[in-house]
C-alpha cells in the first residue's frame, strides 16, 4: 500500500494533538506574564524572553528538523520531539528563577521544532494535492484555535492553580499524544539527505543576533552595541542566504522551492501572520489586567469570541480551499484581521464597555479562520514527496521567524510607548506587577498598549498584498486513489 492509498485521517488526528499543545505554548505565557513577574521578581524585558526564548529555539532548527523527518521518518522525529517537549514542560513548572524558566523554555522550543514540520509533511505525503484542503482545514483550525486558546487556558490555570500549571498541564497531554502517535501514525518511506551544518550555524547565529538586538533595543536606549547586534544579524543572515545559493548539492534552505510563485507568496504571508498573532496578545493581556483590573481568567475570556469563531469557521474554509481561488479567502482574512486590530486599538480605553472590545475580537476570529488553511494548502500543493519535509520546514520556519520578530518587536515597542507616556519604559511601572497599577496612570498605560496594537495591524497588510497575488493552483484532471482515500477519511 503506497503512502496515498492508506486512510490518512487517523494519523493526522493523532499528530494534531501534539501540534495543538506546542502552539498553545506560543501564547499561553502572555496571560501569565504579570503573575510570573511578581513570583520571580522580573521586569517586562525579562519576562518577554520567556516567550522569545521558546520562539527562537522553535524557529531556528525548523529548516533541519524538516529534513530529519525525511531522513529518519516523520513518526520517529515527532516522537523524539514530543518527549523533549514534555520533559521540558515539567522543568518549566519547577523553575524557581526567571533565568531557569527561560532556559527550560528554550529546550521546550527545541522539542517543538522537531515536532512541527512532521505534521505538514505527513499531510503532504499522504493526501493527494487536490484533496489537501480538507486536511489543511483541520490543520488550520488547530493552528488558529491553539494560538488563541493559549491565553484562555493560561488564565484559568493561573487563577485556579498558579502559573506553574500552564506548563505542568502539558505532561499528561504529552503522554496521551505520544500513545496516539505511536499507535496511529504510519512509518513512511525515508529519503537520504545530507545536512548543511555550516548553514545551521549561520542561520542560528544570525537569527539570535537580530532578535536579541531588536528586543533589547529600548531597554538599552538603542546604544551602539544594540545596533551592532542587529547589523551583525543581518550580515550573517545575508551570508547564510549566499551560502545556500552556492550549495548545489543539498542546501539547508532549498531556494529552488521559491521558484514556485505561490510557495514564495505563502511564505511571505505566513510570516506576517506569525508576527501578528504572537505580538497582538501581549499588549491586549497587559491592558486587560492592568487597566481594566481583570483577573488572568477574566482577561483570557476576552479571547473566547476569537477562538470560538475560528474553530467553527476553519473547517468550512478548508473545504472551500479545494474549489475556490486562494486569493479570495486568504486576502479577505488578512484584511478583516488588520481592520479588526485597528478597531480594537481605538476602543482600548480605560472606560470602554466590554462589548465594544468583543466585536473586533470576534472579527479577528473570522479573519483568522480564513488565513491558515488557504496559505498552507497553497504552499504545499505542488511539493513532491521527497521535498515534503524540506518544504514544510521552510514554511514553518518563516511562520516562526515572524513570531520571533513579532515578540521581539512588540517588547521593544511596548517599552518605547510606555516611556513616551512617562511611565519609565515599563520598568518602574511594572516592577510590582501590572495587576496593581494606580488608577492615575491607567489612561497613559492604555494609550501605550493601544498604540502597540497598531504594529501587527500594519504588518498584516503585507500578508494581504502577498495573498491577493496568488495564482490559481493547477488542479488534477481526475481524482487519484489517494483522493478517494482522503474523501473516505472526511466522510468517516
Amino acid at each position: 500500500m503506497t503512502e496515498t492509498e492508506r486512510n490518512p485521517w487517523p494519523a493526522l488526528w493523532a499528530l494534531v494533538v501534539g501540534f495543538f499543545m506546542i502552539l498553545v505554548d506560543s501564547t499561553i505565557v502572555a496571560v501569565a506574564n504579570p503573575a510570573i513577574m511578581t513570583a520571580l521578581g522580573s521586569d517586562v524585558n525579562q519576562v518577554v524572553w520567556v516567550t522569545s526564548a521558546y520562539l527562537l529555539t522553535y524557529a531556528v532548527p525548523l529548516l533541519v528538523t524538516g529534513r530529519l523527518g525525511d531522513r529518519f521518518g516523520p513518526k520517529n522525529v515527532y516522537l523524539l520531539g514530543l518527549v523533549i517537549f514534555t520533559l521540558a514542560s515539567l522543568w518549566c513548572g519547577l523553575s524557581g528563577s526567571i533565568a531557569m524558566l527561560i532556559a527550560a523554555r528554550a529546550v521546550q522550543g527545541l522539542g517543538a521544532a522537531l515536532m512541527t514540520p512532521q505534521t505538514m509533511a505527513v499531510i503532504t505525503r499522504t493526501f493527494a494535492p487536490d484533496r489537501r484542503g480538507a486536511a489543511m482545514g483541520l490543520w488550520g483550525a488547530v493552528a488558529g484555535v491553539a494560538t488563541l486558546v493559549g491565553p484562555l487556558a493560561g488564565g484559568v490555570l493561573v487563577d485556579g492553580l498558579g502559573w506553574e500549571w500552564i506548563f505542568f498541564v502539558n505532561v499528561p497531554v504529552g503522554v496521551v499524544a505520544f500513545a496516539l502517535a505511536w499507535r496511529l501514525v504510519p512509518s513512511l518511506d525515508t529519503h537520504t539527505h545530507s545536512f548543511d551544518i555550516p548553514g545551521v550555524v549561520l542561520s542560528a547565529v544570525g537569527m539570535f543576533l537580530l532578535v536579541f538586538g531588536i528586543q533589547e533595543g529600548s531597554s538599552q536606549d538603542w546604544n551602539l552595541v544594540v545596533w551592532l547586534c542587529i547589523a551583525a544579524g543581518v550580515v550573517v543572515l545575508g551570508i547564510f542566504l549566499y551560502s545556500q545559493s552556492r550549495d548545489v548539492a543539498e542546501p539547508l534552505l532549498p531556494l529552488r522551492l521559491f521558484r514556485d510563485r505561490n510557495f514564495s507568496l505563502a511564505n511571505v504571508a505566513i510570516t506576517s501572520m506569525g508576527f501578528a498573532v504572537t505580538s497582538m496578545v501581549l499588549p491586549l493581556m497587559f491592558y486587560a489586567q492592568a487597566v481594566r483590573g481583570l483577573s488572568p481568567t477574566g482577561a483570557a475570556l476576552l479571547m473566547v469570541p476569537m477562538a470560538v469563531i475560528t474553530g467553527i469557521c476553519a473547517p468550512f474554509v478548508g473545504r472551500l480551499v479545494d474549489r475556490t481561488h486562494p486569493r479570495y479567502i486568504a486576502g479577505s482574512g488578512f484584511l478583516m484581521f488588520a481592520i479588526a486590530l485597528g478597531w480594537l486599538a481605538l476602543v482600548m480605553t480605560p472606560d470602554s464597555p466590554t462589548w465594544q472590545l468583543l466585536i473586533p475580537i470576534g472579527l479577528i476570529g473570522l479573519g483568522n479562520a480564513c488565513i491558515w488553511s488557504p496559505l498552507a494548502a497553497t504552499a504545499t500543493h505542488d511539493l513532491p514527496p521527497h521535498q515534503a519535509g524540506a518544504g514544510a520546514g521552510v514554511y514553518n520556519t518563516t511562520r516562526q521567524v515572524g513570531a520571533v520578530l513579532g515578540s521581539a518587536a512588540m517588547a521593544a515597542l511596548i517599552t518605547a510607548r510606555l516611556s513616551a507616556q512617562g511611565l519609565g519604559g515599563g520598568g518602574g511601572s511594572t516592577e510590582a506587577g501590572v495587576q496593581h497599577l494606580p488608577e492615575a496612570i491607567h489612561e497613559p498605560f492604555a494609550t501605550a498598549m493601544s498604540q502597540s496594537v497598531m504594529l501587527p495591524a500594519a504588518v498584516l497588510l503585507v500578508g494581504f498584498v502577498a495573498s491577493v497575488l496568488f495564482a490559481r493552483p493547477i488542479r488534477a484532471a481526475r481524482p487519484a486513489a489517494g483522493d478517494r482515500a482522503a474523501e473516505a477519511g472526511v466522510q468517516g
